[in-house]
């Protein structure tokens, strides 16, 4: 589980898959993914946005690094398939712009906590790849923020590219309403190990087609 306003870090050998749930409908996750290895070593927005042409990867399309490396692929979508790549994670400067007078959740300290958790730092706060938010780009280069479109149950599902440390954060924000307007609510990890996917795959039977 991950609770609302609150974020947690799991460990991913290469092959494993996780799907990201949206509990309750409507809730952003800011997902940051880290090499294992070398945890300087980062999921880059940017150079994925570089890699692929596009705002978002596609089903089956990956995203890289700061180093050009894939990390994560994504498999499988259940939700509308609204993401996000460009905006960053909320901080405290970003609430004390937005008029929040003493402490508010962000993902940004969420990151540090949920890292600080598994025995990892980092000194930067990547871009990170906003699961279920919703933001318009308008003609004259704008940006709109406007509520999540995820339901109940929706998930979207990666799977590891190489031995890493993925955070989520279930997403704070309270203030401009890309959590539906809502009080943030809680997001859910369901793990699936390599071996374990592996043997759940169905096995290919003969059909008698030699070709």
């Amino acid at each position: 589980m991950v609770p609302a306003r609150d974020a947690r870090a799991v460990r991913l050998a290469a092959g494993d898959r996780v799907r990201v749930v949206d509990l309750e409908g409507r809730q952003v996750g800011d997902v940051f993914c880290f090499a294992a290895e070398d945890p300087s070593e980062h999921l880059s927005a940017a150079h994925t946005r570089t890699q692929l042409g596009r705002l978002f990867p596609a089903l089956r399309e990956s995203f890289v690094t700061d180093r050009r490396r894939p990390i994560l692929t994504l498999v499988d979508d259940t939700s509308p398939g609204v993401h996000d790549m460009l905006i960053a994670a909320c901080d405290p400067a970003r609430y004390r712009a937005l008029g929040v007078e003493g402490r508010h959740a962000s993902c940004a300290e969420n990151l540090h906590r949920a890292l600080g958790e598994v025995g990892l730092r980092t000194s930067v706060v990547p871009q990170p790849v906003n699961v279920f938010m919703r933001i318009s780009i308008e003609e004259d280069g704008g940006l709109t923020w406007l509520p999540a479109l995820s339901r109940p149950g929706d998930g979207v599902t990666f799977e590891a590219a190489m031995d890493c440390v993925l955070v989520v954060s279930a997403c704070p924000q309270d203030v401009v309403g890309i959590n539906g307007g809502n009080e943030p609510t809680a997001l859910a990890l369901d793990l699936l190990p390599a071996h374990e996917f592996a043997e759940r795959v169905p096995a290919l039977h003969d059909t008698g087609d030699k070709q």
